[in-house]
């Protein structure tokens, strides 16, 4: 049954905010929910069928609270209120966008994008031990930096520690130019990069000169005790099990652990079983250790990383079901 419902937007500003340019924004909602449009004024008119109206309308209003609330809007997002109202979680987004995460050094607020990175927040927040399991565009490791920067700031920790697994597919650092540091920079540039976004190149220098913040390879790790600080294992799907065990007996008092990887981009050698799975495997009863899996409606890159995201999930499924069928023969 056709129907049809009035949105008001309040001001021609956040009218023209919500229709987005050369009503682009409008163009996909009305697209995907299959409705049709009008603006007059600061009014919107929305028709079509009972329930994609209704639809419409959530999505509309959502997005309206967010250009409230000096969030900005573009393809990505509209598509991720539209995926959140039609699982009846719309709600959710204003709660994400209002909770702010860490400020930059340029005074930027950090917030959460989707509903899947603030839970990964909370999680850090409210546990000792959080791993977060997710595809690359996730903010697995950014977000974790903030609340490294954030919990470092407000004298919660001493020392921020970040460090990653040296394996990428078809490298070996004994080939690469260089010594030791020179070698492992070029895998742990991602976390220089949001460390000196969150403090500014002078601060972030001067830190880790006091050796306040550091930067290594999981292998400087082996033999010490980490206390008082807020430590980071990125890329953990590259870590063997024996290296996870050795990393996270290495927390002292008043230290906080990140885990983070992707567990579909392993770049063990054959035969090497992944770290991360074991340790979420093996820990997941225990307090104070709490698992986080995003997933591709947590990307927020590009929307087409999105979809290449999906489309090797369904690659990995059907993959997955054709080894469990030359099982069952």
């Amino acid at each position: 049954m056709q129907t049809k419902t009035v949105i008001d937007a309040g001001s021609l500003d956040d009218m023209q905010k919500l229709l987005g340019t050369f009503d682009e924004n409008l163009n996909i909602i009305a697209r995907e929910l299959d409705i049709s449009a009008a603006v007059e004024g600061v009014r919107l008119k929305i028709t079509g069928e009972e329930e994609n109206v209704a639809l419409a309308a959530r999505v509309l209003e959502g997005i309206l609270k967010l250009i409230r609330g000096g969030e900005g809007v573009d393809k990505s997002r509209i598509a991720y209120c539209i995926e959140l109202a039609r699982e009846g979680n719309l709600d959710g987004i204003e709660q994400v966008m209002s909770n702010v995460v860490a400020i930059s050094s340029r005074g930027k607020q950090i917030k959460c994008k989707t509903v899947g990175q603030k839970k990964y927040v909370d999680a850090i927040k409210n546990n000792t031990v959080v791993f977060g399991i997710g595809p690359a565009g996730t903010g697995k490791t950014y977000l974790a930096v903030c609340l490294a920067v954030s919990a470092f700031k407000g004298k919660q920790v001493e020392k921020i520690i970040l460090t990653r697994p040296a394996v990428e597919a078809g490298e070996k650092l004994g080939f690469l130019p260089g010594d030791l540091q020179t070698k492992v920079d070029p895998y742990l540039r991602p976390l220089y990069d949001a460390l000196q976004e969150m403090f500014g190149l002078e601060a972030y220098a001067k830190l880790m000169e006091k050796g306040l913040i550091e930067v290594a390879p999981l292998a400087y790790m082996r033999g010490r005790t980490l206390s008082n600080a807020f430590i980071i294992l990125d890329e953990a799907q590259n870590t063997t099990c024996e290296q996870m065990k050795m990393f996270l007996t290495r927390m002292g008092e008043g230290s906080k652990v990140v885990v983070t990887g992707d567990v579909t981009q392993i770049d063990l050698p054959d035969g090497k079983r992944s770290g991360l799975k074991h340790a979420v495997s093996v820990l997941k009863n225990i307090e104070g250790i709490e698992t986080v899996t995003l997933t591709a409606k947590d990307v927020v890159r590009h929307p087409l990383v999105t979809e290449i995201v999906r489309a090797y999930e369904r690659d990995g499924s059907r993959r997955e079901n054709s080894r469990e069928e030359r099982k069952k023969r």
